[in-house]
């Protein structure tokens, strides 16, 4: 039987506010196999979980995340930033799908390695975004488990293929349908899907056979499998 692997996408955050702690521990209390989480960098380096560029959104400060050291961003949102390392720490035991957002450069996503390695965490987190952020990840981490983000239908260059490396296709879930599920398959890569968040769309990617979902409903997931 084929095994289905339930991501938390930002942990759990309809119950809780996304990439902080108290909402990755609350999804994994709800039976989540992994869960994914954004991360970006403050302006001295260190890896944050934040989706967003600035403060704004989740905050409602508008600041720009690259323009505040680790110790400004902690007093300005109360510790409600975690650190990548504070993240490792919760989730201890389980697996973390990180997610790099407009990490580009190969120094800045092997300060997000070295964070991993520096946890022991290296053999349960993978990394996923788009084509830019997991060539500076293949850089910076020849071992690195990848998710290759796609968002059109037009599969993905077979150059970039063999630089990235990558383990999964990540595609969004709206795209995938049996043709594509079949191809994927049949490239040899396992096949990851973001972000349904009914009862109808996960019904419908299990039927397709998918390998992962994530979704901000861990609860309705983890219930349907």
């Amino acid at each position: 039987m084929q095994t289905l692997t339930a991501v938390a996408h930002r942990g759990d955050p309809y119950r809780f506010r996304e990439n902080t702690l108290d909402s990755l521990r609350s999804a994994l209390a709800l039976g989540a196999d992994a869960v994914e989480f954004d991360v970006r960098l403050t302006k001295d380096g260190v890896p944050v979980l934040l989706h967003d560029e600035t403060l704004k959104r989740l905050w409602e400060l508008d600041r720009p995340l690259r323009s505040l050291s680790a110790a400004e961003v902690r007093g300005l949102t109360a510790g409600g930033v975690p650190t990548l390392a504070e993240a490792l720490t919760a989730t201890e035991g389980s697996r973390v799908m990180v997610d790099l957002p407009g990490i580009r450069d190969v120094r800045a996503a092997r300060r997000v390695v070295d964070v991993v390695r520096e946890a022991g965490a290296a053999d349960r987190a993978y990394y996923c975004a788009g084509a830019a952020e997991m060539l500076a990840v293949r850089a910076a981490d020849p071992s690195a488990e990848i998710a290759l983000t796609r968002t059109s239908l037009a599969p993905p260059r077979p150059a970039l293929l063999e630089v990235v490396k990558p383990r999964w296709l990540n595609y969004r879930f709206s795209l995938v349908d049996r043709d594509l599920a079949a191809r994927v398959r049949h490239d040899g890569f396992l096949l990851s899907v973001w972000t349904p968040d009914t009862r109808r769309s996960m019904r419908r990617l299990i039927g397709l056979g998918v390998d992962s979902i994530t979704t901000n409903r861990i609860d309705v997931l983890t219930a349907l499998r």
